[in-house]
């Protein structure tokens, strides 16, 4: 009998990719969406083949009706703190309601447990979580996997395409952690149907410096792209002390400034992931950062 998971998030972006490889797996997926959420987005999860269980309420009888049964909740959920702490903590309450043994945060990120509270504020909410987390006797099993590499392509101010240049703060040659969404994804996946799983795992997609960035661009573009050192980790910090004073007084997941605590915590040694953990499922093929880039080149024209 295949095994029951319960997906929080199951409507977003990295959430309905664990649904997609859950399923691949022939695991049977519950996946919690809001009665709000977009009808079409809903359809697409049944069609996937997932039971969904629309939440009105999001209160622990509720969600502990959808975790019966269950050997393990995941969690995709993003947000604000009323989301990754409030909201999570109902969820984790249902599944320990439902006698759920198996736990998997909303994590998805660099290390933060190497850090410490006011680096990072979407970390510093992950931590409170855990803190309330690791008070219960569920097994919970914390996913880190650097940063997203599809970010590298969009959001994240490194490459500049038309300006053919590489930006970076610090270290032209330290390494940063890339996974992709859907390497993560197969990866939570695995993890969700593993019973054994430690409290952490450290995954890397690759493992790139800008210098390597530099050098892949050049190769795929047949251009030459210029390495541009932005500051240090000194002028990164006034800059993101001063973007935060400018900003306005409503609270948003990704803010300018938020993106820039984030680079902030890559570029520093404490982000060093000298361990990794991909050889736990070695079915997997791990997209290098070069497949990313070269993938988008390739469309973008």
């Amino acid at each position: 009998m295949s095994k029951i998971i319960v997906i929080a998030g199951a409507t977003g972006n990295l959430g309905e990719r664990i649904v997609k490889a859950l399923l691949d797996k022939n695991a049977q997926v519950h996946a919690l969406v809001r009665s709000s959420s977009d009808s079409e987005t809903i359809n697409r999860l049944e069609n996937l083949g997932a039971k969904v269980f629309r939440v009105t309420h999001w209160n622990v009888g509720e969600l502990t009706t959808a975790c019966l049964g269950a050997s393990c909740v995941v969690s995709a959920l993003s947000g604000l703190r009323e989301v990754i702490v409030v909201a999570q903590k109902v969820l984790l309450d249902a599944a320990i309601a439902a006698g759920v043994p198996r736990f998997i945060p909303s994590d998805y990120s660099l290390d933060f447990t190497k850090f410490t509270d006011g680096e990072n504020r979407n970390l510093d909410w992950r931590r409170e979580f855990h803190e309330y987390l690791d008070k219960t006797a569920i097994s919970a099993t914390t996913i880190f996997n650097g940063a997203f590499a599809e970010l590298l392509t969009d959001q994240m101010p490194v490459i500049h395409f038309k300006q053919k240049l590489v930006v970076y703060w610090r270290n032209a040659d330290y390494r940063w952690n890339f996974t992709t969404m859907d390497n993560t994804a197969e990866y939570t996946a695995n993890a969700a149907l593993d019973p054994s799983t430690p409290r952490f795992l450290r995954i890397a997609g690759d493992q790139v410096s800008p210098r390597h960035i530099q050098a892949i661009m050049r190769e795929i573009t047949g251009e030459k792209f210029r390495l541009l050192r932005a500051g240090g980790k000194g002028l990164l910090g006034i800059i993101i002390s001063m973007a935060r004073l400018a900003a306005p007084g409503k609270e948003n997941l990704y803010p300018a400034w938020q993106g820039m605590q984030y680079m902030q915590n890559m570029v520093d040694e404490r982000s060093r992931m000298s361990s990794l953990d991909n050889n736990r499922y070695p079915a997997i093929h791990w997209t290098s950062v070069k497949e990313v880039l070269t993938n988008h080149q390739r469309n973008s024209h």
